[in-house]
């Protein structure tokens, strides 16, 4: 457990990135009590690993790399997938953007495999490279690439090539 000041460093980090990381969950649950979980389960782990992390760099991605794992872990359960996701969107989906005009895209995302999901994500919309999303994601960029490839692919058959989030896939980093 940290020290009086490794809680306060940890209070900083959590409070400065809550928002970019809620987004994060959001985007990968569809559903904001599940986000909230979701976060809150990450910020845990984070507060139990806080003094051998913040030694070194990287945690950002460590704790995006924890979100990601814990997703996975509760998709894989069976209460997770009798969730549904609702309709309500945080404002900070989008910023200077209307999401109600994207919500299609954002629900057929939701039906994508847990890291074909977190692949898109990370690429699409937190403008991570490949490099960056892999450690996020835990393994090579070949595996990003391969599974935004297929995410893609399964977006195009439902969706045809006209995917305005994803207008730069081809070209993106």
């Amino acid at each position: 457990m940290p020290d009086r000041e490794g809680t306060a460093a940890f209070a900083e980090f959590a409070a400065a990135r809550h928002a970019a990381l809620y987004r994060y969950t959001y985007l990968l649950t569809g559903d904001r009590g599940l986000a909230e979980d979701l976060l809150q389960e990450a910020l845990i782990k984070l507060y139990v690993a806080w003094p051998r992390i913040r030694a070194g760099t990287g945690v950002e991605a460590y704790v995006r790399r924890v979100i990601t794992n814990t997703a996975i872990s509760w998709w894989r359960r069976k209460a997770w997938r009798s969730e549904r996701p609702n309709d309500d969107v945080p404002e900070q989906l989008a910023p200077g953007d209307d999401p109600d005009a994207r919500m299609w895209l954002w629900a057929e995302i939701l039906r994508l495999p847990v890291r074909q999901r977190a692949a898109v994500v990370l690429r699409y919309y937190e403008d991570l490279t490949e490099p960056q999303t892999a450690e996020i994601l835990g393994c090579s960029v070949g595996t990003v690439k391969s599974q935004v490839t297929a995410a893609l692919k399964k977006l195009r058959a439902r969706l045809g090539d006209d995917l305005p989030l994803l207008d730069n896939a081809g070209s993106h980093r």
